[in-house]
């Protein structure tokens, strides 16, 4: 009996399921056609139909986790500061899902750098996640919420801030729980603004925008 459409689509959504899950328990590096196929009850010969080689399997768990990234859940956008704060507060490792999402992020990385091709795909979306930072600076700077000052500079301070803060949170757990990557946070755009009420008050300042 043929195969129908349905039952294709079906068995691809089977597939992307396994293959997240092995990227969420054993990283990056333990992506394998054995693992996928080992949470797929399957064989690696089955899996060969969609995966003929390992990269081809790479490349398809990078724009799966891209997907999965984009489709997660977002905070209103807000108007200038706001709106910087909530962006930022979306990369950070503050769900479950949002951990998950990170530690697959970070644990690419390794395969990233040993990659040109897809090191220049990985500059090109922190060039776009930083250019989308610098309109919502831009934006807090026209409300007087941020001091003068290159917006594109101030946001490749901020990416380069909270990516490093999301590798601390998932290294130590237990040290950056989400409440303190959050105070965290909130103290560095309360520095960016230039008050200087003291760290209490400075998180008041940013908490209210």
């Amino acid at each position: 009996m043929p195969r129908t459409k349905g039952d294709h689509e079906a068995r691809r959504r089977d597939v992307s399921a396994a293959v997240w899950q092995v990227m969420a328990t054993r990283g990056f590096a333990g992506l394998t056609l054995r693992a996928v196929a080992a949470e797929l009850g399957a064989t690696t010969g089955l899996l060969t139909h969609y995966f003929p080689t390992k990269r081809a399997l790479v490349e398809y768990a990078l724009d799966l986790l891209e997907q999965r990234t984009l489709s997660r859940p977002r905070r209103e956008t807000g108007q200038g500061l706001t709106a910087l704060r909530n962006a930022l507060l979306d990369i950070l490792p503050l769900t479950p899902e949002a951990t998950d999402t990170n530690r697959i992020w970070v644990s690419s990385w390794d395969t990233a750098l040993s990659d040109p091709r897809l090191s220049a795909d990985y500059a090109r979306k922190y060039a776009r996640s930083r250019q989308q930072l610098t309109e919502r600076v831009a934006a807090a700077q026209e409300r007087s919420e941020l001091p003068p000052g290159d917006p594109a500079h101030i946001a490749a301070g901020a990416q380069s801030f909270v990516l490093g803060l999301v590798v601390q949170a998932l290294l130590d757990p237990a040290s950056f729980p989400p409440r303190r990557q959050v105070e965290l946070l909130d103290d560095y755009l309360a520095a960016l603004t230039g008050h200087d009420g003291g760290a209490e008050g400075a998180r008041g300042v940013v908490a209210e925008c």
